[in-house]
């Protein structure tokens, strides 16, 4: 555990939030008039999940699906069917 006081703290924030992430500090407490106010630690990476693709092959699109598009657009303006 690593202590810096407040003007460091505000001085070279991005360093010692790259200790962090690197794992170099496990945590950092920031203190002020001598007494620990804050601490900053990383974060566990959620791991990115597939998202594009998610529905491939679970329905299929008609060849005609803009064939409505006037009228959609035309209901959408207020206008009468």
């Amino acid at each position: 555990m690593h202590t810096v006081n407040m003007f460091q703290a505000k001085t070279s924030l991005s360093k010692l939030v790259e200790a962090v992430e690197s794992g170099r500090e496990k945590e950092i407490v920031i203190s002020r008039h001598g007494m620990s106010v804050a601490r900053l630690t990383s974060i566990a990476r959620q791991p990115v999940q597939k998202r594009i693709g998610v529905a491939k092959g679970c329905f299929v699109v008609p060849d005609d699906i803009d064939a409505a598009n006037e009228l959609i657009a035309s209901m959408f303006a207020g206008e009468a069917p």
